[in-house]
């Protein structure tokens, strides 16, 4: 599996991963990988990956790649998209787009109430 840069994820274990499964003697697949990245690096909130399937076999095992580029959307949802994707990257932007906010951990939310309760209050409802 071949990293991409990512920025830090403020909760990893929640993070939506954006994996591309693909092949290195893939031509399409080749010219998608620098759209591919600059995708990830405008979805800083995603971990994204590129895995060459031919390298990691194991990975792909429970499901055959037959069309490429292929593209795995998951996360601690579930899985939002398996399949093939036309290597267009707005498609993608878009389908990234669509995916649902996460939302603040309940340790995020106990912090911002805390912060509220020591704070004096300036209005009251």
């Amino acid at each position: 599996m071949s990293a991409l840069p990512t920025l830090p994820v403020a909760d990893p274990a929640a993070a939506t991963w954006v994996v591309c499964l693909c092949a290195d003697w893939c031509g399409t697949c080749r010219d998608y990988r620098p759209a591919f990245e600059r995708i990830a690096a405008a979805h800083p909130g995603l971990r994204f990956a590129w895995v060459d399937i031919e390298d990691h076999a194991d990975i792909a095992d429970d499901f055959d790649v037959e069309t490429f580029p292929t593209l795995l959307v998951v996360g601690a949802q579930g899985t939002h998209f398996l399949g093939p994707l036309l290597p267009h990257p707005e498609t993608l932007s878009r389908m990234l787009g669509a995916l649902p906010a996460a939302q603040p951990s309940s340790e995020t939310v106990g912090a911002l109430m805390a912060a509220v309760a020591a704070t004096p209050a300036q209005f009251e409802v």
